[in-house]
Parts: C-alpha cells; structure tokens; sequence
C-alpha cells in the first residue's frame, strides 16, 4: 500500500509513539505571533525553561494588532519582542518589517516541501499549499514546540479532493474553497488532511493555493495540502537556487512528497467546476454559502479586503481591476489591508494603491487587524462587512456585526454598488 504526502512526512519526521494512534514529530518551523505565543513564554519563564530549540528554526511576528492599539496589546508585543532578542531569534518581524504571518513567512522562503510546521494559530494549515504538514496547536504544545522542537499528533487521514474543469471568468480560488467547504460543512474533514489535487490545482498560482489551504481548517481539517510541483518550485527558486543544479532538479526532488498512486483515503471527493459560479456565505458558518445571485442586493456597510486568505498582491490586483476608475458607494467604507510590505510596496508601484485610494477605500499598514475584530475595522452592532477573510462567525469581527466571505472580486464589485454583487457584472 502506498502513502500519502502527510503520511510520507509523518514517516520522516517520527520521533517516537507513545500510545496507539499518537506520534511524536520532529518539527522544522515553529512559528509564533503576539497574540498567542506571549502566554506561552511566560509559562516556561515561570517554569525556569525559558529557552528555545533552535534559535534558525523559530519565525516570529508582530501581525494582529500592528501597531498596538492598548496598553494590553502593547505588552503582549513587548513580551515577544524582549524574548525574540534575548534568544537571537533573528527571523523577528517588528513593527515596519511585519506583515500577516500566513502571509509573510511563505513570502520569506520559510517553508519548503516535506516541512513539518506548527503554529499558536488554526490558519497555520495555509502552509500545506507548499506540500508541507502544518497545524495549528495549543499552547502547550506550542510550548513543547519552542523548548523541545517536537510535537504530539494523531496520526491522521487524507481526505482527497480532485478538482476537474475550467474556472469561468470571475470566478476565484476562494469560491472554488467556500464551495468545497459547503460541501464537507464544518464538521466534514474534522482531524484529517484535505489534499486538493487535480488539473484545476496543478495551475492555480502559489497563491490560489495559499487561499484553498487556508480555509481548510473552516472543514475542520487538520491541514489543506498540495503536491509541490513546478509552480511551486518557481515561486521558492530565489530561496532554493544554491541547492538544486536547477528548477527541474528541484522539481524531481520535490516528487518524492507526492502521494503514491495507490495510497490509501478515508474519502475521495471528484468535482467538476466548469459550471461554479461566485460564491457568498450567508449566516455564522463558513459552511452556508449561497451562489452570489441568491444573496445579490443584501446591503453592506463595510467591504473589507485583505487578511492571509486573501490579502496577497494578486488578490489586490482582482480587486482594482474593478475599481480602477470606479467609486465606492456612498454610505459604504472600504478598507484594504495589503498582508505584508512587499505586497503594499508592489501595490505601490503597480498603481494600485492609487486606484484603492481614489475609490474611496481606506488603505491601511499589513495587520491581521479586522479580521478577527481585533482594530482596522471592527464593525459595530447591526453591521454588514463584505470580506475576503475567512470566518464568518457570530461577532468575529465586532460584536453584532455580520460578515459575507467572498472573494477579491465579489467584494470589489460589492463596494461599488453598496450591495452584494455579482463580480462578472464587471468584467
């Protein structure tokens, strides 16, 4: 019986079994932000473990609330920021240099195929789109993480997704994930990988797949993973380059990640999307989602766009090519969060900052920010935020608030008539 990618990885990072169905890893990358990383340093500060595994291995970021807002959120960033310079974890991104963490680490190089990688942070599974094993954890195996440079998981199943057919015009990686996600619910890949395959992955860009994985955890998946391949050795090349004689090189390396053709799923799901259209979610879950049309007209009083789902410069390019020449609708406030410096300074130079801010948008420094209603745009009660984030729960962003995830485009077309809109209207 052959193996899947996870299960390849898992097989070369086994550290040890300590009950049936339990493995211990050995983990390439902990990741680490200010908002859940802070409790665990102060946990083994208190215990007299305050060190680290492996300096190299450590990334850290300053991304949720960028610059701080309170004195409360001032500490928690002063916390991280006295304990990355006091173990010389130089991969430390303050204030200026920071950016979303699913965002900026990718863009760094961090994360290469096979990786095994954890994070104080469920999006963490947006870095399987490299054909990496990456989690989201607790904090005391975050802390195990940081001290030790293992972690505890259940061994886990594959779930498979093959997607077959064209996207239509308008239509996004993000509705092609909201659609999958409607069809597992929320509940549907609870504990398992979701690997997404087929020819409408092999020619997403690295950062279509960046979005699927991402949101594989609102499935309840473990992780979203993709088998590394051209695409991606191209997108990590500057990074890899001393490495490899060349790309084909490393791309024949790369293979030995990808699943057999006889390993083993717990389910195998085949979709054609030659017929998907936008797609919008409706109530609290991730899993309600509608075709644009049934949900065309419902005003709006924020459009959002940004966040590590969708924040990266080919999202910010969807989004102006609708607004260029365009104004938002009036009533409405517009806010784009570039997720990193390169990609504000690339938006810079490419105009669209320009074309964002003559619209009417807001145009705010890289944070995670409104996502999580946290600053840069918390909705007040009552309120309707056009996102392309990646939850939709109840006060996730502002208490009251409701939020309609779509894509780049659905939400450009959206501030532009003050009302859900279907983005093709504009193309």
């Amino acid at each position: 019986m052959g193996l899947t990618l996870t299960e390849k990885i898992f097989a070369t990072h086994h550290r040890d079994t300590p009950s049936e169905g339990n493995v211990v890893l050995d983990i390439d990358v902990v990741m680490c932000h200010e908002i859940t990383t802070p409790i665990a340093i102060n946990d083994l500060v208190e215990r007299n473990l305050d060190r680290v595994f492996a300096p190299d291995r450590i990334k850290a970021v300053i991304d949720h609330v960028s610059p701080a807002k309170d004195s409360k959120t001032a500490l928690q960033e002063k916390i991280l920021r006295e304990w990355a310079h006091r173990h010389q974890i130089k991969d430390f991104f303050d204030i200026g240099a920071n950016g979303v963490c699913h965002a900026i680490f990718p863009e760094k190089g961090f994360i290469r195929p096979g990786n095994t990688v954890i994070m104080g942070d469920s999006h963490t599974c947006t870095h399987g789109a490299f054909g990496a094993f990456s989690a989201g954890v607790g904090t005391t195996d975050l802390e195990v993480g940081i001290l030790k440079g293992v972690c505890a998981f259940r061994k886990p199943e594959t779930i498979k997704i093959e997607l077959t057919g064209t996207l239509a015009a308008g239509v996004y990686a993000k509705d092609v994930i909201l659609n999958i996600i409607k069809r597992l619910t929320v509940k549907g890949a609870t504990d398992h990988i979701v690997e997404f395959c087929g020819p409408v992955v092999d020619n997403m860009t690295m950062a279509a797949r960046m979005t699927m994985c991402n949101m594989a955890i609102e499935a309840g998946g473990t992780s979203g993973v993709c088998m590394p391949d051209r695409i991606t050795a191209k997108y990590l090349w500057p990074f890899i380059k001393d490495e490899y004689a060349d790309i084909t090189a490393a791309i024949d390396d790369f293979k030995k990640w990808h699943s057999d053709p006889d390993a083993h799923y717990a389910q195998t799901m085949s979709i054609n999307i030659d017929d998907l259209v936008p797609q919008v979610t409706f109530g609290y879950k991730p899993d309600e989602v509608r075709d644009v049309g049934e949900m065309a007209g419902t005003k709006v009083d924020q459009v959002y766009i940004g966040s590590c789902t969708n924040g990266r410069i080919e999202d910010l390019r969807a989004a102006a090519s609708i607004l260029r020449g365009k104004k938002i609708a009036k009533g409405v406030r517009g806010i784009v969060s570039p997720a990193t410096p390169k990609v504000f300074s690339t938006a810079l130079d490419e105009g669209l900052i320009t074309i964002f801010m003559q619209a009417g948008f807001c145009v705010t420094n890289p944070t995670c920010g409104a996502c999580l209603g946290m600053s840069n745009g918390v909705l007040a009660a009552g309120e309707v935020c056009a996102s392309t984030t990646n939850r939709n729960f109840n006060g996730r962003m502002g208490k009251g608030g409701m939020v309609h995830l779509m894509s780049p485009l659905t939400a450009a077309a959206t501030a532009v008539t003050g009302k859900i809109t279907d983005p093709r209207d504009y193309l």
